[in-house]
This record gives C-alpha cells, sequence and structure tokens, in this order.
C-alpha cells in the first residue's frame, strides 16, 4: 500500500484558537484538581480536546471528550471526535469502536462515515473503506474530504481513471486545492504521465504549507511526501 495522508473530520474545531489555546491550561489545572463538574462549557471542552489533538497530546484530548460523552452519553459528534484522536494516536481498535457508536447513534453523520473508512483504508480493507465513502458522498454530496479520500483509495487500487475523476470533481468545491493537486500528481506518476505530475507537484507546492508550520500537521505531512515524489520524478526522468 502507498504511504498517504487520509483527510479526517473536525467538524466541531473551533476557529477561536487564542480563547482555546488561553483556555487549554486552565482546563487541564481544573481536570487535575477537581474531581467535580468542569465550570467550562461543552464547546468549551470540545475546542480545547481537538486543539490538544493538534499539538500532539491525545491523552488530554481523549480525556476531555471523555467528560463530554459522560455529559451527554447520546451525542454522536463527540464519539466520532474521540474515534478520531483515537485513530490518530495509533488506537485504531478504540477509533473503530467510537466510529460504529457514533453511526448507531447517528447513521446519518456523513463525517463518521469517512472517518470509518479511513479506518478500513489504513487496514488494507480498500472495498470496506470504498462502501463507507460512498455512503459519505451520498449523504453529504460536497464532502470533499470524502471525495479526495475514495481518490487514494481508487489510485491504490490500481484505478487510475477512477481516481483522477475523484480528484477532478474535488477541485470543483475550491477547497483543499494543494491537497487535492499532490494526490492527482501522484496518481498521475503510478500512471505513468509523468509531464501531469510534474505539473501537478509544482502547483500543489504553491499551496501546501511549509515544513515549519505547526498549525497544518496533515498538510505539513503532504508536503513533505509531495517533495520526495516530485525527486524521484526528476531523478527518474533525468536517467
Amino acid at each position: 500500500m502507498n504511504i498517504y495522508s487520509f483527510l479526517a473530520d473536525d467538524d466541531q474545531q473551533s476557529n477561536q484558537y487564542k480563547y482555546v489555546l488561553n483556555t487549554t491550561s486552565k482546563l487541564q489545572e481544573r481536570r487535575k484538581s477537581d474531581r467535580s463538574e468542569s465550570i467550562f462549557g461543552d464547546s468549551d471542552l470540545r475546542s480545547c480536546a481537538l486543539r490538544l489533538a493538534q499539538q500532539g497530546d491525545y491523552a488530554e484530548a481523549i480525556a476531555l471528550l471523555t467528560q463530554l460523552i459522560c455529559r451527554h452519553p447520546h451525542n454522536a459528534v463527540d464519539y466520532n471526535n474521540r474515534g478520531l484522536i483515537y485513530f490518530q494516536s495509533g488506537e485504531r481498535q478504540k477509533a473503530l469502536y467510537d466510529y460504529n457508536t457514533a453511526l448507531k447513534l447517528n447513521p446519518y453523520l456523513a463525517s463518521a462515515y469517512n472517518n470509518r473508512a479511513n479506518y478500513y483504508a489504513a487496514c488494507g480493507e480498500l472495498a470496506v473503506a470504498l462502501t463507507d465513502y460512498d455512503r459519505a458522498i451520498d449523504l453529504k454530496p460536497h464532502h470533499i474530504r470524502a471525495w479526495i479520500n475514495r481518490g487514494i483509495t481508487w489510485r491504490d487500487l490500481g484505478q487510475y481513471e477512477e481516481a483522477i475523476e475523484n480528484f477532478e470533481v474535488a477541485l470543483l468545491f475550491g477547497q483543499l486545492e494543494g491537497h487535492i493537486w499532490a494526490e492527482r500528481g501522484r496518481t498521475y506518476h503510478l500512471w505513468g504521465d509523468w509531464n501531469c505530475a510534474i505539473a501537478d507537484y509544482r502547483r500543489a507546492l504553491t499551496q501546501l504549507p511549509s515544513l515549519d508550520n505547526d498549525n497544518d500537521i496533515t498538510g505539513c505531512r503532504l508536503r513533505f511526501q509531495l517533495e520526495n515524489w516530485l525527486d524521484e520524478l526528476l531523478s527518474q526522468s533525468a536517467s
């Protein structure tokens, strides 16, 4: 299987990062010193949990989401988000359990199908993954992450034409162009169309964050892969 970056959903992530950073330390101290119910609201806990996950503090993020689940045991979004963080931390079986629970609570949650599909694809169960990506797109036709991820999975199956078609649709939404061009370029690369691959790689490099950008770990990881792919291709072209 190729190494690639699936795009996961984090629907509840707040953009108010300054506030989140200010409250994160307070939440951590509160949890250490007081077992009573947190004075912070649900949205504060959720935002801080996802921000902590971005910073790599998975254990604390999971603890905050677990607190939310205790408060609201029927909230599918919190199970989905905790599953995402479990997956990022390498605890795949716990992630699958949370995704399944989220979908039992809300069988129409498109982001949970996308995230569960990422789990199946990472485990090599590509046909099962495609079924979940299909479901996510059926529920939410403009689900750009599912379109990209489904394209990656088709590519991994060697179905390059289908992969390109998915990336072409994803480009219509006008978002995540750097990711899409990188993945489409990789598809052209593996398909043997090196000119198109180089063009897409270079387009992607104008959009993806620099390697020292801490705010977009997925984008940085993809840029690192892309630079390796481009070096590989250029070396092959020169030989």
